[in-house]
């Protein structure tokens, strides 16, 4: 009897340390990527304040990898996100976007600081070196490709899915490019009751 007690007594501790599974969402759980938190970044914000991913805990937080110069996926993207946002009433203040750039060649500090806020006031634009941005899309999986064009531009190929991190940083989603925005607000709910 003391033996099934102990066992009983380790199960429930077992039981205790996991955390409660996720109610279904449309977006993808990849959190098995990481240990216990999501991996931390070190990028700077169009003020220039050095960012991190751990400075929004508390939040959820709302990752986008993309370039201001984006002809079609990253404007539509921030403006899900925006109509998203609007769709979460006074919840929309429990969430954080950011939206990091994948072509700080191009997008400076003013570029961002005009670019992102456009679509919604509350989301930042972030960027950093060519290594740190490297550093930040690999964390999540991101990849990324610059395209010479014949006019002497060039163009980025990108990872166009959104990245949504819990408030305790530990449940990591990822939301497919064209998700329906009843369907990402609802992802958004599932974290923020979290």
């Amino acid at each position: 009897m003391r033996k099934l007690f102990l066992l009983f007594i380790v199960v429930l501790l077992a039981a205790c340390a996991k955390p409660a599974p996720l109610p279904p969402t449309h977006a993808i759980d990849v959190s098995w990527r990481y240990d216990q938190v999501a991996p931390n970044f070190h990028l700077t914000d169009f003020t220039g304040k050095p960012r991190q991913l751990s400075d929004f805990r508390g939040k959820v937080v709302v990752l986008f990898f993309g370039f201001t110069h984006c002809p079609e996926i990253c404007p539509t993207t921030m403006s899900d996100l925006s109509r998203a946002l609007k769709q979460l009433g006074a919840d929309a203040d429990k969430v954080q976007v950011l939206f990091i750039t994948i072509d700080p060649e191009r997008d400076t500090a003013d570029v961002l600081a005009k670019y992102v806020p456009y679509f919604n006031p509350s989301f930042i634009g972030l960027r950093g070196d060519a290594q740190a941005t490297a550093d930040a899309a690999k964390v999540f999986a991101v990849s990324y490709e610059k395209h010479e064009e014949k006019n002497g531009g060039y163009t980025m190929d990108h990872t166009d899915s959104q990245y949504l991190v819990g408030k305790d940083g530990r449940t990591v989603l990822m939301s497919p490019y064209g998700q329906r925005t009843d369907w990402l607000v609802g992802d958004l709910r599932v974290l923020l009751n979290q």
